[in-house]
């Protein structure tokens, strides 16, 4: 569906998970599509493996030609925006009433508690209820998204589902599942891969280990990471005797993190609601593993239909997320299936070619109303998908999942 709209997304700085949705963009627009890079990336992603050499074409720095951007900001039929919390870039095209797609993840990721704040409060009104009437609309990059924006009572009727779509690869499934394990004898691989700070969690990797070493079952697990916590992790490696089964591999670059993804059975996700969207849910379901997750992490609702693709357990039990390790441990057959399943999710519909397209169909709605039926039939509607009955699809209205609600679904 190309179309001759002149787009800009405004953003922090370009990546490796924003780079092909921006291509597909790029595509689908005929080359009227511009990336505005608001600041230079932090140090510490550029030691990550994140930087980029060359810039891809469309990509264009405020900061280095702020008149040339200002003026694309606002002469643009739509502008994407998110991923900074300075609304300037945006308030000229907000005061004009042209149409503005925001994107997001949760206001409140440490508790909704935080919404008596008035301090916030009165923010929140400035930066998103007051527009609650005019062309800004909400993409939520994150299941509790819609949730969190509720309770400002911002965007009524234009929330939708979205996320963050790194490359999708695309494998001989059945070879890429019979040939994952760890060692020549290809025992259960399970694979636990973020920076090793508090609210990610590393250590219930170990504690997982620990479970299934007790048990005395045969698995390796690689784990793979660096931060704060890391000394920490050596300590307890050490003291519960798991080198024999578990190795800590330091830190690695992207696409070497893929391929460990590609050899593991298993991918343990255990990071809190801190973690808004947690793209690495798409590269290890896009790698068939079988995805063991938090429920409170941004991107599991929206990927994850429990049992089914992956499995999700309940924040903080950790016991649940041990019997979960257990049984796919156990039962090889299971784990395989899921995969497969995991990695059907992001090939056919939780990815960046697929987004754009689906994109691409709201926007033809805002700027053309007399179509908006037909891209909303396009889009697709709500039913209940707690159970993997329908799964969400980018773009299509967002839900508002509570959390209370979701953990008892579970």
């Amino acid at each position: 569906m190309k179309t001759s709209y002149k787009l800009a997304f405004v953003s922090n700085y370009i990546n490796h998970h924003q780079i092909p949705f921006c291509n597909a963009m790029n595509r689908l627009t005929e080359g009227r599509f511009t990336f505005i890079q608001t600041e230079p990336m932090e140090e510490q992603r550029v030691r990550m493996g994140w930087n980029q050499e060359d810039r891809p074409p469309y990509v264009k720095c405020f900061y280095e030609e702020e008149t040339v951007c200002r003026q694309l900001i606002l002469d643009c039929d739509v502008v994407l925006f998110g991923g900074t919390d300075e609304e300037s870039y945006i308030i000229p095209r907000l005061e004009a009433g042209k149409p503005v797609i925001r994107y997001s993840e949760r206001l409140y990721k440490t508790g909704q508690w935080k919404a008596i704040s008035p301090r916030g409060l009165k923010k929140k009104y400035h930066d998103h209820t007051r527009y609650r009437k005019e062309q800004v609309y909400l993409l939520c990059a994150g299941a509790y998204v819609a949730s969190d924006f509720g309770i400002v009572r911002a965007y009524p009727g234009k929330k939708y589902c979205w996320g963050y779509f790194p490359e999708t690869k695309h494998y001989d499934v059945d070879r890429l599942v019979a040939e994952k394990g760890y060692g020549k004898e290809r025992i259960p691989c399970l694979l636990w891969a973020a920076r090793m700070i508090d609210w990610k969690h590393p250590e219930l990797a170990l504690r997982t280990a620990r479970h299934l070493k007790e048990k005395g079952l045969s698995f390796h697990m690689n784990i793979i990471g660096d931060g704060e916590l890391y000394p920490q992790m050596e300590e307890m490696l050490e003291r519960d005797g798991l080198g024999d089964c578990v190795s800590l591999l330091g830190y690695k670059v992207p696409a070497d993190v893929r391929r460990y993804m590609e050899e593991a059975d298993i991918f343990l996700f255990t990071s809190d609601r801190q973690e808004g969207w947690g793209a690495v849910a798409n590269e290890a379901m896009n790698s068939a593993c079988a995805l063991v997750a938090d429920h409170l992490i941004g991107a599991v609702p929206f990927l994850v239909a429990d049992g089914e693709n992956g499995f999700l357990y309940r924040d903080g039990d950790s016991k649940q997320l041990f019997a979960l390790a257990e049984k796919l441990v156990k039962d090889r057959e299971l784990c395989r299936s899921v995969g497969r399943k995991a990695y059907t999710t992001i090939t056919e519909v939780w990815n960046a070619e697929n987004a754009a397209e689906r994109l691409m169909g709201l926007i033809r709605g805002i700027l053309n109303p007399e179509e908006v039926t037909a891209a909303r039939d396009t889009l697709g509607s709500i039913s209940d998908n707690y159970k993997g009955r329908t799964p969400y699809t980018p773009c299509m209205p967002a839900p508002v999942l509570g959390e209370r609600y979701h953990r008892k679904a579970l």
